[in-house]
Formats: structure tokens, sequence, C-alpha cells
């Protein structure tokens, strides 16, 4: 087997830049804002706002207090692990202090010296994760992402905030203009004596140019003027513009090489098969079968059916029997994505474990359009010209512009919600890299 050189997980750090040096000071004692009550960091994605925040966040309040409580909350504790206190652990270790981590409790204890404080790790994915904060008193808070949490939780965590000189923390990316954290406190940070910094890419001096480029050709539409130019926009318009690029046949199978049959044409089998269902009864019941060839996803066929513009409904057994029918020439076990809420579905296509090995989708339906939209951008998905039903989809596939969030118009939306579970919960548009299959 031929010896492949691998890139090791080493970062280098350079040089904070004048913004992120901003971020750091703020609070010290020959700033003219060290009296505010907190600060607020949004814009573009990978421009270093919650790396110089949580390490600014932790030096003051250990230059501010001993023996207290503070908070540091991400969307889930996992992702906040993963993606801010990996880092955070690794700088302050490198300024002299000393950390504590117990993963149990959930609780990074720091020391400087004589000096101890306790910083907790929460989550605030949704409503239920106020209850998880209450009670517990503060002298400050670090909410990484505060955009992605839901308001119940950060009105219980910045009441929390009572000690005498606390002050709060909160960075993220930009969603919609009436998103509640813009209006009620982005647009009112003077009031609230509230610091406030936007920050694009060019402020993070360790993405080199060629990274910060493969970044803005990741997006396109709304997600590029949020992520990439760091504005709160409306989302207008289609949602995949892009997608007429995406239909193509794909490859062919040459003389003599194993095919399947599609539409009177001959295509390589691929190097792995796999199917994503969006359930209906009334509504159409729309299912991709998947091939992988080489790095792409390619939507090879569909099987769909409407029992609406039919007149005639379908049981769960004429769609498992019209699903074996269908997909009769494919040999081996199926990774089957199929929408969470389809449990009789689900329960029968399990009786079948030998043919299906099925997974609920992920169904965050936002981070589920942005990373089909990577998806689709970087060619990681394709679709035959035989997905007829999945290109009329994707033409009239909208965001819902009388709606205060971001949401698509719920019509004709099966093949798009189909297409969304699959990128999801597979993860394809987080890797460029030939893998195995991600959910052994």
């Amino acid at each position: 087997m031929k010896a492949r050189t691998l890139r090791t997980a080493t970062f280098k750090f350079q040089p904070f830049s004048k913004k992120q040096r901003k971020l750091l000071n703020w609070w010290c004692d020959n700033s003219p804002v060290k009296d505010y009550d907190g600060i607020i960091a949004d814009g573009a994605i990978r421009s270093g706002k919650s790396l110089s925040m949580s390490l600014s966040f932790v030096i003051w309040a250990m230059q501010s207090f001993d023996g207290q409580n503070f908070a540091m909350c991400g969307k889930t504790v996992g992702s906040f692990r993963r993606n801010v206190l990996f880092w955070l652990k690794i700088m302050l270790k490198g300024r002299g202090y000393v950390i504590e981590d117990s993963r149990s409790e959930n609780l990074c204890t720091v020391s400087n010296g004589d000096i101890t404080n306790y910083f907790y790790i929460f989550g605030g994915k949704d409503e239920r994760s106020q209850d998880l904060i209450q009670g517990i008193t503060l002298a400050g808070i670090f909410l990484d992402e505060v955009a992605l949490m839901p308001e119940s939780f950060v009105n219980q965590a910045t009441g929390r905030c009572s000690v005498d000189g606390s002050k709060m923390w909160f960075n993220c990316n930009p969603s919609s203009p009436s998103h509640w954290f813009k209006v009620k406190w982005i647009d009112k940070a003077n009031d609230k004596q509230l610091l406030y910094l936007h920050f694009v890419m060019d402020d993070n001096l360790s993405l080199s140019e060629k990274v910060k480029a493969r970044y803005r050709k990741m997006y396109t539409g709304v997600f590029y003027d949020r992520f990439i130019l760091g504005l709160w926009v409306m989302a207008q318009g289609l949602i995949y513009p892009m997608y007429k690029d995406a239909f193509e046949e794909p490859p062919l199978a040459e003389e003599g090489e194993k095919c399947i049959p599609i539409a009177k044409k001959l295509y390589r089998v691929p190097q792995q098969y796999a199917i994503s269902i969006d359930y209906g009864t009334m509504n159409a019941f729309s299912v991709t079968l998947w091939g992988k060839y080489h790095n792409v996803w390619w939507g090879i066929d569909e099987y769909y059916y409407s029992g609406r513009e039919q007149g005639i409904t379908k049981t769960d057994d004429e769609y498992y029997a019209d699903m074996e029918e269908w997909l009769k020439y494919i040999d081996g076990r199926l990774y089957t994505v199929i929408d969470p809420s389809a449990a009789s579905f689900i329960a029968l296509l399990k009786k079948n474990t030998a043919r299906y090995n099925v997974k609920k989708a992920k169904n965050d339906v936002i981070k589920g359009i942005e990373q089909t939209m990577v998806a689709l951008q970087r060619g990681i998905i394709k679709f035959s010209p035989k997905c007829q039903n999945t290109k009329k989809e994707f033409g009239s596939y909208v965001w819902d512009d009388s709606e205060i969030e971001d949401r698509p118009v719920k019509i004709n939306d099966h093949a798009m919600d189909n297409i969304r579970y699959f990128v999801a919960t597979t993860g394809i548009a987080k890797s460029q890299i030939d893998y195995e299959p991600i959910w052994n």
C-alpha cells in the first residue's frame, strides 16, 4: 500500500489584528469604554471573533475577580468545547494559567497564582435550556453564537449577572435584520452601555488569502451576504440559484463495465449507494437514489408520487412495494435517510434490516439549507436529468419574504426536503476529501 503524507493537527497563531486587539483590551484601565457593561462582536465567519473574545473574557475575569462563578455558553456544550474551549485552553496554558476541566460537571477551574475562578459551560439550543442556568449567580457571561440561541435562554443567562462589576460578552454571525438579538441588543447597544464591534475575514490574520478565497466560493445569495460580508439581510428570492449547473449525466458505463439501467441509459455502477426519503400521503412521497462517483454524490434517479395530484393515496405497504420494485437492480444494503416524523414507515423499513440501514434525518431547516448550498457550490452533489421533479422543485423553491424569520415557502418542497435531509445527516458538505462512509 502506498504511504500517504498526512497533515498534522497543528495551528500557528498569528499576531492579533487591530480589531481583535480592541476586543482584547476594551475593559482595561486605560480604555475609554472600560465602564461599559459588555461587548457585542458580530460579522463574517472565520473572522477571529470567538478566539479573541474567549481569551479576553477569561483574562478579564482573572484580573477582576477571585473565587467567582462565570458562564461560557454555546449552542450546545459539545460545539462550544470543540470550537472554542479547545483553542482557549491552549492559549491560556501558554500564558501560564492552570486549567482543570471537569467534563462531568462541565466546569473549568482556572487558576493563576493565588487567584482561582470557576467557568461553567452551558448549551443554549432550545427553550428548555433556560432551566439549566437558573439559580446560579454570575460575575460575567460569554455567549458564543448568541443568534443561534433562544431569547428566553439569553434573558435568563444575562439575568444571572448580579455581582458588582459583572460584564456580558456576545458574539454571532448575522441573521435576519428582524432577528430578536439584532433588534433588542445590537440596535440598542448604546442604550445598554454595550460596545459594538463588526468583524470581517480580514480581521483574522491567521487566514491565508487562499483560505479566504475558498470561503468566498462556498456561499451565494443570502448566506454570502451574511457569512462573508457580515451583513444582517433578509432572505429573498430563489434559495438555490445555482441549481441548473448541478444537472448533468452521471458517468456512463464503458463497454464491458458493470452498469445500472436508468431511463434507457447504462450508468457506471457507483462506489456506494444511498437513498433519502421525504414521506407524504396526500403530499408528495419523494425519494432520491444517490450514487457516489469519486468525491461526488449523484442523484441518479428519483421516485415521486403525489396523492393529491393523482387523486389516490397510497398506504405504507404500497410505497414499500413501489420502492422494492424501483430499487430491484441495486445490490446490497442501502444507507437510508428519512424524514424523522415518518414513524410508521420507519418502522416498516426497519423490519428489513438486511436491505435498509435507517437513519432519522437531521431536520434543522436553515442549517440544512446552508449545507446543501455549500454542497451545490462545491459540486459535491449533482443530479441526473432523469430527476425532473427534483429540477422543477429547485426552480420554485424560494424564501418566504412575508416571514420575520428565515423560512422557505412550504409549497412543492418534498424533493428539496429529502435532499436537505441527505446532506445534513451525512455531513458531506463538511468534507472535501475522499472518505469511507461516515455513517459507519
